[in-house]
């Protein structure tokens, strides 16, 4: 019984460790390089994008010169969460989704002055990245035995040897020729590949014992920190450890600098390195070290600050907003103030806990019960034991605590989401009635009638300075042969369109409702064609582009319901993709521009549309051509009055519609419906425009294929000519590094994660360059799309 208590009180006691004590932020979020043959040291930091769309990887150079003599080709609108760096490299975690991360380095070499990017890792997850001075390493999750090492730049390394290799492990510290790793219940071990600069030090000579719960490594020597902030160091390590209690470390070369519990920087090591005077009572919240130079990020306002070589300058900030960790979305010992800024969405960075503020939010011990030993031997240990009673009565109750907790959340999330699931809206800005949002069909009676009629009053009654006309059935009827098959000319989301000729000359294309149901199937799911019929009247009338399809009228009465628009005479994208055999989209630059007026007027639906419009359903056939080829938005019965657009969380909860092969695979399994749900929708027409594959396509065995999944591996592997379309003639050297760089967009948008894809305002800026490239030298890169973005 003794032995069960106890091994319940080791699992309670590893319980609140992994679960209830706060983690300390391990994320790098700042690198450290210096270039090689040259004294010069590259900084580089991760800060909030800004509006501008601009990278949140931003770089200087020490010394500062007129010009830097390096720059990275760095994508401006991938939001990168972690970097590292060492000698004569830079590498950043980004973007990364919930399932797959992709890694990659610039690298300098020479003379050159603007450094490339190339990509090391694109698969599993990979989770807490470090560097020394030469070598990569990084977590990787692996599904069926947790996380798992990788280290790149080291080629005798074998991470499937040495003690690391069954390790568990939470967290990893790169020195030179060595790596070390701490395990989910504190343990620390360390493995290397050689003796070259001491590094069997580290790795011969085991670390003290101990629960720890955080670690770093330097060149030749690692520091722990235990769970009460205590510091431990071993390896060739030069100058006295300091007494105190920290919360960080940072480890160069025959140096070290420790972040205490009150903030301030102790610095120790050879030649009596110390924490500069003038930095001493200077409040830090993270900080970093490569060989002597060390940074941190200062607690105050953010800003950024260097010391440990002569040519910082200790009174002059390197870079403003910096990030001290990583953005999360709840914190459980609070949020460091006004660290929202520094994040997206509603993140913030957590501050971290100290042992007794999480002791404190445990619940009181009660007092032990009254013990009934055996004759042999006790239940409990005694107080001379290491575990007292009263230490398992605090840790199982701590541990209960814990647990319950967590049902109760898991319990309310499971209800709260169900809940969603069921139809409910979030951030919803209101329509003029529930009716659409009800998922089954609804029969005509005389109140949802009044309904219609009330909703179809209101639009005609906004006018917005050009009013629509509405035509007598009888004029449609004799413009369109009483809706003959010769009229017709395609079929849109609620009914056949016809082309006619009005009485004035104009041409117009007339979509009318089938008459044979009141409903038809979008993704298995059964809409109201009244409520379809609303959303593109009420949409089109207020909206005014000129990359959207114009409306000019309607009829409606109780059983037809008709829509008239301007005439596109070039048809749809998607014949001229995969119907017809001639087609003046048979160049780079005109496949470019149809883009680029697609991406404006769903540009205007996110962002200038007030209320903002939701199109939801995007694609190549709803993208049609006017006499001039100029591409213009159309069909808008799925759309919906979108949320705030300034509110990166809110969504419309409801089931999903659209159409298959462009949906959004986030609103298809959360039902959460976002601006970004369009965003996916226009990657997979920019795959189509640049493949000449149809969203959903056989293969050569005639299995049915998603051209996501058929290209987009082709553009990672930097191999998008394999998978051009064969009836354009190949890219000029002037327009290959912009169709490579709209393949780099279409990823982009193609994320799994909303948040990860770049916003509608993102791809226009971003086409815009890449047309201007096809007619003049074009400098672009991978590195300058996104993702990432949001």
């Amino acid at each position: 019984m003794a032995a069960l208590l106890l091994n319940r009180s080791f699992f309670c006691h590893l319980f609140l460790f992994l679960f209830c004590l706060p983690s300390i932020n391990t994320l790098s979020t700042v690198s450290i390089s210096q270039t090689p043959n040259s004294n010069q040291t590259f900084i580089c930091v991760l800060q909030h994008p800004n509006q501008q769309g601009q990278s949140n990887l931003n770089c200087t150079t020490f010394p500062r010169t007129q010009t830097p003599p390096f720059t990275l080709d760095v994508n401006p609108t991938v939001t990168y969460s972690q970097i590292v760096g060492g000698n004569g490299f830079v590498c950043a975690l980004g973007p990364s989704s919930s399932s797959s991360s992709i890694m990659g380095c610039w690298r300098f070499s020479g003379n050159a002055s603007n450094v490339p990017y190339k990509r090391i890792y694109n698969g599993s997850l990979l989770q807490d990245i470090d560097s020394s001075h030469s070598h990569v390493c990084g977590l990787v999750n692996n599904n069926d035995s947790g996380l798992k090492l990788e280290c790149w730049q080291w080629h005798d390394f074998n991470s499937s040897s040495g003690s690391l290799r069954n390790m568990s492990m939470s967290s990893i510290a790169v020195g030179e020729n060595f790596v070390c790793g701490l395990s989910p219940t504190g343990d620390v071990k360390c493995t290397g590949t050689g003796r070259v600069n001491n590094s069997r030090v580290v790795v011969d000579v085991p670390p003290p014992g101990g629960n720890y719960t955080f670690l770093a490594a330097g060149v030749r020597h690692a520091c722990v920190l235990s769970g009460d902030g205590g510091l431990d160091c071993w390896g060739d390590m030069e100058g006295e450890k300091p007494e105190g209690r920290f919360v960080s470390l940072a480890l160069g070369e025959n140096r070290s600098c420790a972040l205490g519990h009150d903030r301030r920087v102790v610095c120790w090591g050879s030649n009596n390195f110390t924490m500069l005077q003038s930095l001493q009572d200077t409040f830090f919240e993270s900080i970093v070290a490569k060989k002597s130079v060390f940074c941190g990020v200062v607690s105050s306002d953010f800003s950024f600050l260097c010391w440990g070589s002569p040519y910082f300058d200790s009174d002059s900030k390197v870079f403003e907003d910096v990030l001290p960790g990583p953005c999360r979305n709840k914190c459980p010992c609070g949020p460091l103030p006004n660290s929202a800024k520094l994040c997206q969405s509603s993140d913030v960075i957590c501050q971290p806990c100290s042992p007794q503020v999480v002791q404190s939010s445990l619940p009181p011990p009660p007092p032990p019960p009254s013990p009934s030993p055996s004759p042999s031997q006790p239940l409990l240990p005694s107080n001379n034991s290491r575990w007292s009673s009263r230490m398992v009565a605090f840790l199982v109750v701590g541990c209960v605590g814990c647990s319950s907790l967590l049902l109760v959340i898991a319990f309310f999330l499971h209800r709260h989401c169900k809940s969603k699931r069921r139809g409910s809206r979030v951030h919803d800005s209101g329509r003029l009635d529930d009716e659409s949002s009800h998922s089954q069909p609804q029969p005509q009676t005389e109140a949802g009638s009044r309904v219609l009629q009330k909703r179809l009053s209101h639009v005609i009654s906004m006018g917005n300075g050009s009013p629509l006309e509405e035509f007598s059935l009888q004029t449609l009827l004799q413009v369109t042969d009483n809706f003959s098959e010769e009229k017709r000319v395609g079929i849109g989301s609620f009914g056949s369109v016809y082309r006619a000729t009005l009485e004035d000359g104009k041409e117009v294309a007339i979509k009318r409702a089938e008459a044979s149901s009141s409903t038809y199937t979008v993704l298995g799911a059964q809409v109201d064609k009244d409520n379809a019929f609303v959303n593109e009247l009420e949409s089109l009338s207020r909206l005014h582009h000129k990359n959207l399809v114009r409306l000019v009228g309607f009829y409606e009465d109780t059983k037809e319901r008709i829509l008239v628009y301007e005439y596109m005479d070039n048809g749809s994208l998607s014949d001229h993709l995969h119907k017809l055999q001639t087609s003046a989209l048979m160049s780079w630059p005109v496949r470019i521009k149809v883009a680029l007026d697609a991406a404006r007027g769903i540009e205007y639906l996110h962002q200038y549309a007030t209320p903002p419009i939701i199109h939801r359903d995007i694609k190549s056939a709803n993208i049609l051509l006017d006499a001039k080829w100029t591409a213009k938005v159309s069909d808008f019965g799925l759309s919906l009055m979108g949320p705030d657009p300034e509110d990166e969380e809110a969504h419309l909860s409801l089931l999903a519609a659209g159409t298959v092969g462009y949906m959004d695979p986030e609103y298809y399994r959360l039902q959460h419906l976002t601006p970004k749900s369009d965003v996916y929708s226009f990657g997979v027409v920019l795959l189509e425009l640049l493949s000449g594959y149809k969203a959903i396509h056989k293969n050569e065995n005639g299995v049915p294929r998603n051209v996501v999944d058929f290209v987009v591996p082709f553009i990672f592997q930097d191999e998008i000519h394999r998978v051009l379309d064969r009836r354009v003639p190949p890219p000029t050297p002037f327009e290959i590094e912009a169709v490579a760089f709209v393949g780099y967009l279409a990823a982009d948008c193609v994320r799994l994660e909303g948040r990860d894809r770049p916003t509608m305002s993102q791809v226009v800026n971003n086409l815009e360059r890449a047309l201007a490239a096809c007619l003049a030298q074009p400098i672009l890169s991978r590195s300058t799309t996104h993702s990432s973005s949001q």
